[in-house]
């Protein structure tokens, strides 16, 4: 693994750890649990669980202790390394190039990408892809997948590019409002200064990504790697000719496919239709 997937052998318990030793080294003195509790907005038994890796951390709580503890992101970064520790090895891999990414391309023939996905469509996803889960447990997947959310709200997101055939838009899998909320969050992404969402007709020629997803992460040293992904299964490539071959398919989409605003357009019509 290189430099830029490196990172700590255990960031939950790390985060364990500094959570605790921020709130006793706390200037002007010392916060007690219950204090920290009552400035998180949660209980003395959340913070508890979380100092003694005896529960998972709420999503909602590391941007809460930057804020107490002014560290400037800190336990936000730990909490997306914590998250990413969860999945498999090529999964951690992934998550981990995402997060330094300076340029994200991103092609999925059948569903809205992770990364832009609302809690509710992640929600239908999960409980269709894993009947046999508990809901405490679909519960934990979303709010994964969620956190992978952050890299948008840092100080330098990468440009994300996104090119989606028309049969993600027209496969309602989910409630018509579910839908209609992802379909608004699609267009509100596509209106960042560094996301293109682009819509490839369905009468567009055939290409080599026509079978599956694919994600094209540039690395902050301009190397760029192919990810790959099937049924629960992921692989991740580096050989420069599978790199460049990938590349100009890229490109290819994006010629194919409809303009950003046409793309907006289209979106706007097939939700519109959602009753």
């Amino acid at each position: 693994m290189d430099d830029e997937t490196d990172g700590t052998d255990d960031p939950r318990r790390e985060f364990a750890e500094e959570c605790r030793s921020a709130r006793e080294l706390h200037n002007p003195a010392p916060l007690t649990q219950a204090h920290l509790a009552r400035l998180v907005r949660t209980s003395k038994s959340t913070i508890s669980r979380v100092e003694t890796c005896q529960a998972r951390i709420p999503p909602e709580l590391p941007p809460l202790l930057d804020e107490v503890f002014a560290t400037d992101g800190k336990f936000k970064r730990l909490y997306e390394a914590a998250v990413a520790a969860s999945f498999p090895s090529v999964y951690r891999r992934r998550m981990a190039m995402e997060r330094v990414a300076v340029a994200i391309r991103e092609w999925s023939p059948t569903l809205v990408p992770g990364l832009f996905q609302t809690a509710d469509y992640a929600r239908y996803l999960f409980e269709g892809g894993y009947p046999r889960a508990s809901a405490r447990e679909v519960s934990t997947l979303v709010n994964d997948r969620m956190a992978r959310k952050a890299l948008f709200d840092g100080d330098m997101p990468p440009d994300v590019r996104v090119v989606l055939c028309e049969s993600v838009l027209r496969r309602h899998f989910c409630p018509p409002e579910t839908m209609r909320r992802q379909m608004k969050a699609l267009l509100v992404a596509g209106s960042r200064p560094t996301v293109r969402v682009q819509i490839l007709p369905l009468d567009a020629p055939a290409h080599l990504f026509i079978d599956g997803p694919v994600s094209l992460i540039t690395s902050p040293k301009h190397n760029v790697s192919v990810c790959m992904e099937n049924h629960r299964t992921a692989g991740i490539l580096d050989d420069p000719d599978l790199v460049r071959a990938a590349l100009r398919a890229y490109d290819e989409l994006t010629g194919d496919a409809l303009s950003t605003r046409e793309s907006a357009r289209l979106i706007t019509e097939q939700m519109e239709k959602l009753t």
